[in-house]
């Protein structure tokens, strides 16, 4: 058993290499390119919303009142009659990357320092590189992979997305498995 305290080292290393991995996944034209594709007619539908002031936050059209009126004649009909929407409405003005960007590095160290606590209580301090990158490496995939997978069941994102964002979440357990591996002894 290895003190969490003492993985440090592997814990920021590991956070640093996927934050940069994940900002070139993000930023090169690779296989996030053509998500969240522009409705047609957007100027259209965004005039049109506009008049609606929603505030941020998530909405979902058409919405039932009680899980009795799910049934409801004239909710099944709205159903049919679409649009059935899932929205997500984030603040107006100009965007800036800073707050996500911190906010994206936060949760990477954290991924990190459980990844720690979790190889920390299952292997030895002597554990050889193969073992700390298999416990390292699975346990943060699972973290940055599996949560992503419950929008595609319940919210209906397109499951190719959810594909790719779970073939990042493989390529950031690796990362974090290598870095836990290479660094494990020094701790």
């Amino acid at each position: 058993m290895t003190a969490i305290a003492a993985l440090w080292l592997p814990i920021l290393l590991s956070a640093v290499i996927v934050f940069i991995a994940s900002s070139i996944i993000h930023m090169a034209p690779l296989w996030h390119r053509g998500e969240l594709p522009a409705p047609a007619d957007g100027d259209r539908l965004q005039d049109a919303m506009r008049p609606f002031n929603l505030q941020p936050g998530e909405y979902m059209l058409p919405r039932a009142k009680s899980m009795k009126d799910c049934n409801a004649p004239e909710f099944v009909e709205k159903l049919k009659r679409g649009p059935v929407l899932l929205l997500t409405v984030i603040p107006s003005g100009p965007m800036s990357m800073s707050r996500p960007l911190v906010q994206w590095f936060i949760f990477v160290v954290v991924v990190s320092v459980l990844t720690a606590y979790v190889a920390a209580a299952t292997l030895p301090a002597d554990a050889p590189y193969l073992a700390v990158f298999r416990v390292a490496g699975t346990t943060a995939f699972i973290a940055y992979a599996a949560g992503v997978w419950p929008q595609s069941i319940w919210y209906s994102r397109p499951w190719s997305t959810t594909l790719k964002h779970t073939l990042d979440g493989l390529i950031y357990g690796l990362l974090t498995g290598g870095a836990f591996g290479w660094l494990w002894h020094m701790g």
